[in-house]
């Protein structure tokens, strides 16, 4: 008897679990994988509250994210503390400062995502 109700109590905990986890978490409509619309090497991240910027050509950099509204905030941070991180950011990605990253989001849906920041626009689709 003692058996069966470990095994219930397990299988309870087990489905609770599962079930209190949703695809993207924090991330909500920003999760996946974005490419950038105008080149064959960007692409940013969005998962939990962990985003993930990407040139194939260069390095990559992790931060974390904030989605408010119209809005995107990013704190990047560099593991190693090398320069080329925050050159992937600020200069590649025309995105900075970068520690400090505030965006507007123009458009969100499934398949597009379209940032801005003054007289700036960046295009990404989910691939």
């Amino acid at each position: 008897m003692a058996r069966f109700f470990r095994n219930i109590i397990l299988l309870t905990s087990y489905i609770f679990l599962l079930s209190s986890c949703q695809e993207g978490g924090e991330a909500g409509d920003l999760w996946g994988q974005w490419h950038q619309a105008d080149s064959d090497t960007k692409y940013i991240s969005f998962s939990g509250s962990i985003t993930w910027i990407k040139n194939l050509n260069d390095n990559e950099v992790y931060g974390n994210f904030q989605h408010q509204g119209d809005s995107l905030f990013m704190q990047c941070f560099s593991k190693l503390g090398i320069a080329a991180d925050t050159m992937l950011v600020e200069q590649t990605f025309g995105f900075g400062p970068f520690t400090d990253i505030r965006l507007k989001i123009d458009k969100l849906d499934d398949d597009n995502l379209v940032l801005s920041k003054d007289n700036q626009r960046w295009s990404f689709y989910k691939y």
